[in-house]
């Protein structure tokens, strides 16, 4: 029996993909569940993995455009049942003279009865002998037919490398996904009125926490307290106190969202995507750094799917975590601010008028001018600031 392999519905928004790599090509043995293909989006990558144990045939190739729905190949669950485990050799009757093959690839290879690809090549170089034969002769005495030797797989060609000093350019199609990213970074640009301010934070009193309460933290919660969780809640306390932040653009509109979802931007091996911790004012500090990290391996492992991706209203990206000091972060549309994480250093700072040495971040918020302030946007920045200075007032939310 045929099973279909269909195109799977991966969101209200999407209703095409592109073939990707292709894990199983056709002819390929797989087992239920064996991934067998990757299918590329404008949102995000989804792998297909196989309905049914059997022989796989593909009928789409990489780069071609599928839709929901399409039937791409099947797997025939009797394919692998009825396929010998080691392939056995006929031995042609007496009276039977075997036709001439067409070509080497059709010759099959072995021993005993069976023509070898040296006995062909052979057959070509010596033909007089061939003719000189008595069409007459005796068949030769059967013999017992010995399996083939298995051919060793060819082993993976390494492209040679270009000799030294020569100049060269090897192009490589852009992923799907890196194709939107790129389409979208342009169109933040074009569109909005974005423009970034900058601020700075100690560190001291967070950092303070963590190593107070880290080993009880991960005892109870099988989660270690981050930095990431302080930031979550510090950007929710200062979208209540500025709810414009909270806010986009929709024609000539400005909608309010009324709840606190938060998207966290994560580098994977085919781009950045940036998943949403939705409801992030109900959640505790656990539950948020739970949350990341479950996010963030669906991300690296290929796991998201479109709802994981949608709804955020702010997003916060952590450029430190590569070394980062200062960077200006660009908009995740149709979000009108984006908060950027950045190196911790310990640097001399004055307080209370002296000099001390704390560990100290910049903060960078970019944001949309058409709807936020600048006076709104500083004030914005500096509630957090003041909220990772005294972590107390997460508790209490001032």
């Amino acid at each position: 029996m045929k099973v279909e392999i269909k195109v799977p519905a991966m969101g209200e928004s999407i209703s095409e993909a592109i073939v990707g790599e292709i894990f199983k090509p056709t002819g390929t043995v797989v087992t239920m569940d064996d991934e067998i293909l990757e299918l590329e989006t404008d949102k995000v990558n989804q792998v297909l993995y196989a309905p049914q144990s059997g022989v796989i045939e593909i009928t789409v190739n990489t780069e071609d455009t599928v839709t929901i729905g399409q039937v791409i190949g099947n797997v025939d669950t009797e394919g692998a049942a009825t396929a010998p485990s080691t392939p056995v050799a006929a031995i042609p009757a007496k009276e039977e003279q075997p036709a001439a093959p067409a070509s080497v690839a059709d010759v099959p290879s072995g021993s005993g009865a069976r023509i070898t690809k040296e006995d062909y090549v052979r057959e070509i170089k010596e033909p007089t002998v061939k003719q000189a034969v008595p069409q007459q002769a005796a068949a030769p005495t059967p013999q017992a037919v010995q399996p083939p030797t298995p051919t060793p797989a060819p082993a993976p060609v390494t492209p040679t490398p270009a000799p030294a000093g020569e100049r060269t350019e090897v192009p490589k199609r852009m992923s799907r996904l890196r194709q939107v990213i790129a389409k979208r970074l342009v169109e933040v640009q074009l569109e909005t009125a974005m423009l970034t301010s900058f601020n700075e934070v100690d560190l001291t009193e967070v950092m303070a926490l963590r190593k107070k309460y880290q080993e009880k933290f991960v005892k109870d919660h099988d989660v270690k307290l981050g930095f990431m969780s302080f930031f979550v809640k510090a950007s929710v306390s200062a979208l209540k106190a500025f709810p414009d932040v909270n806010a986009y653009i929709n024609g000539t509109d400005i909608v309010y969202r009324h709840y606190y979802d938060v998207s966290i931007a994560v580098s994977t091996d085919k781009g950045l995507v940036v998943p949403v911790v939705r409801n992030c004012d109900k959640l505790s500090f656990a539950e948020v750094e739970q949350e990341i990290i479950n996010l963030a391996n669906k991300a690296r492992d290929g796991g998201l799917t479109v709802d994981d991706l949608q709804g955020g209203g702010f997003t916060i990206t952590n450029g430190g975590i590569y070394g980062s000091l200062l960077s200006t972060p660009i908009l995740n549309p149709p979000q009108s601010a984006i908060l950027g994480m950045h190196a911790i250093q310990k640097r001399p700072v004055v307080v209370d008028d002296e000099i001390v040495i704390r560990p100290m971040m910049y903060l960078a918020l970019s944001y949309d001018h058409r709807i936020i302030d600048g006076k709104e946007a500083v004030s914005f920045l500096v509630h957090i600031k003041n909220s990772l200075e005294d972590p107390a007032r997460l508790l209490i939310d001032v």
